[in-house]
């Protein structure tokens, strides 16, 4: 199929075959798992990946390539006409669950893409509603964003993406991916991250919402430290003038997590 890769869709179409074959040896599709790609392209990870299991979806905005998927007519290949960041992933993932638990060989439920690099960051959060029922995630992404999102605290990648997603994942950085790996080639390096649900760690809904917020709070001015930033709410978690005095990097998410199951409970 010849296709244009559109730039408003952020479309960079990965090509390098020895690239395809180790993401999907890091996914490590088994025939009864369940797992739905976002943005499936023209397929460089659908094909291999229908290869190996009994079921498939995918998520795609582009009419275009909407209709080159439904014309091929692939039995176990579902396709979703919808945009990513509005898409339901938290009712498809609890259905796939159910059905994968039914199997006699059990299975796993897996989110897998090459995502848009222009909406990663709303497109991560949006997945996390997701979070409870997936078994893992494995996504393209810039190299940028996948620093930002494994940095620890103290380091200057570390940021409200870091510790919004590490309270609910563990996340690696599995492998690099050139700008030459795609066509037409990205003007930044991508890599590869691996998201596991966290299993040590189940927060209330109330619990999370107030993570939000004081994350929000804390890396709302980055340079100023945490007496300010947090001046509405210091007194509420009685934090000592040393904490005060850091700034919102320099705070573990563990101690960010404990900050917010504080206030959430009073």
């Amino acid at each position: 199929m010849a296709h244009q890769a559109r730039k408003r869709f952020g479309q960079h179409f990965l090509v390098d075959t020895g690239i395809i074959h180790s993401i999907i040896r890091l996914i490590d599709p088994q025939p009864q798992d369940a797992v739905i790609e976002i943005g499936p392209g023209l397929g460089a990870m659908t094909k291999p990946l229908l290869a190996y299991l009994n079921q498939m979806a995918v998520v795609e905005l582009d009419r275009d390539l909407v209709k080159h998927w439904r014309s091929e007519n692939i039995s176990k290949l579902t396709v979703f006409e919808a945009d990513a960041l509005k898409f339901d992933f938290a009712a498809w993932v609890t259905s796939a669950k159910k059905q994968v638990k039914t199997s006699p060989e059990g299975g796993r439920v897996l989110i897998v893409g090459n995502l848009p690099y222009n909406i990663s960051s709303p497109l991560l959060f949006h997945l996390m509603a997701a979070a409870a029922y997936v078994d893992e995630q494995v996504f393209m992404l810039q190299a940028e964003v996948i620093e930002r999102m494994v940095a620890t605290h103290g380091a200057s990648e570390y940021s409200r993406l870091s510790v919004m997603l590490q309270s609910r994942y563990v996340l690696e950085n599995v492998l690099d991916v050139p700008p030459e790996a795609f066509e037409p080639p990205p003007r930044v390096d991508s890599a590869i991250v691996r998201m596991t649900p966290r299993t040590d760690l189940i927060l209330s809904e109330k619990e999370y919402q107030s993570l939000e917020k004081l994350v929000s709070m804390a890396f709302a001015q980055r340079r100023k430290v945490l007496r300010n930033n947090l001046s509405s709410i210091k007194d509420q978690l009685h934090l000592s003038d040393e904490i005060l005095s850091q700034r919102a990097q320099d705070i573990s998410v563990a101690d960010y997590i404990s900050w917010a199951c504080k206030l959430a409970h009073q």
